[in-house]
């Protein structure tokens, strides 16, 4: 009797990818697109949402979630159902549309079933969606052997969203345009930091659009941004004290204004020793920086002791790369 004959398991790819703190966003006109011109910097930090990748017969793309470790973000006061439920799980998935987009760039006929953990917060301004795109992309490429270099892929994640081709680079860098004209920036050492987020997310639309009304009530005149020549001396600097003299974002004000809470939040770090805080791109979630890891620990501590969900990343962090045993 002929032995029986077994079908392989399906291959499976893990990637991670990390989410990113805005320490300059200096924001300009709205475009005829409907986006607005920015001058980012950003930093990818230690937080990380991540994709497993199957192969499935046939060309269908389907995403669920899993649920992220205790210890991070996704599971504690804020996240858990509550993010669940704000992460849609078809086709308006970004991590469903990368896989998309580069199954027809590269001609795939094979389909995949993308299986997220996320840990970066929902809405939160840190780009977990964009971090989820970037790992689909990541994790796919090799499923189904497309072969593409980094720059081809980059090219694919600009069509996604503007964060997405940072989360596949990672380190620091400088976004123009949208975002998606990419530089890396030298960065010396590693930042660390507090984050925390907060229950409900904010819209990035509507951020971008009550900066828009701020700016016209009071009559500003808005012009091209250029990037922040003092944040990327301190990045350069490595040293703490000085990037916190310099960090900012134009969208801060207009963040505050949608939710009043979080100026208290801001202040409340503060009080605690951080040497600065800023909300995180179009926020909701708060960053701290901290002088160095002990420090930035110590303050997680603190605000969590006074109801706060807080978490101790450093940054900058590696880009999109795939897990061992994948």
């Amino acid at each position: 009797m002929s032995p029986a004959v077994h079908p392989a398991s399906p291959r499976t790819v893990r990637v991670q990818a990390p989410g990113k703190i805005n320490v300059s966003l200096r924001v300009g006109p709205p475009r005829d697109d409907g986006y607005h011109s920015v001058a980012s910097i950003y930093l990818a930090v230690s937080l990380y949402e991540e994709v497993a990748a199957t192969s499935v017969p046939g060309g269908g793309i389907t995403v669920s979630m899993k649920p992220a470790d205790p210890q991070h973000f996704g599971s504690g006061p804020t996240g858990g159902q509550e993010q669940e439920a704000n992460v849609p799980l078809d086709a308006g998935n970004l991590a469903v549309r990368a896989a998309a987009a580069l199954q027809d760039a590269a001609q795939v006929g094979d389909g995949a079933h993308l299986e997220l953990v996320k840990r970066v917060p929902v809405a939160g301004g840190m780009g977990g969606g964009s971090a989820d795109a970037a790992a689909a992309l990541v994790a796919c490429n090799a499923l189904w052997d497309c072969g593409l270099e980094a720059e081809s892929l980059s090219r694919i994640a600009a069509g996604i969203g503007a964060d997405v081709p940072f989360a596949l680079l990672g380190g620091a860098a400088v976004g123009l345009g949208i975002g998606e004209r990419l530089t890396p920036a030298p960065a010396t050492g590693l930042f660390h930091w507090v984050l925390v987020p907060t229950p409900a997310g904010l819209s990035t639309p509507r951020v971008y659009a009550e900066l828009d009304r701020i700016r016209a009530e009071a009559g500003a005149d808005v012009v091209e941004p250029a990037a922040d020549a003092n944040v990327l001396r301190a990045l350069e600097s490595g040293d703490p004290a000085t990037l916190a003299e310099v960090l900012n974002n134009d969208l801060e004000p207009a963040a505050l204004a949608l939710a009043p809470p979080l100026a208290g939040i801001l202040a409340q770090g503060r009080r605690h020793g951080a040497l600065a805080a800023l909300v995180s791109g179009s926020g909701p979630t708060v960053a701290f920086l901290g002088s160095g890891a002990e420090d930035a620990v110590r303050l997680a501590h603190s605000l969590t002791r006074n109801g706060l969900e807080a978490f101790a990343v450093h940054g900058p962090a590696g880009g999109a790369s795939i897990l061992p045993g994948a």
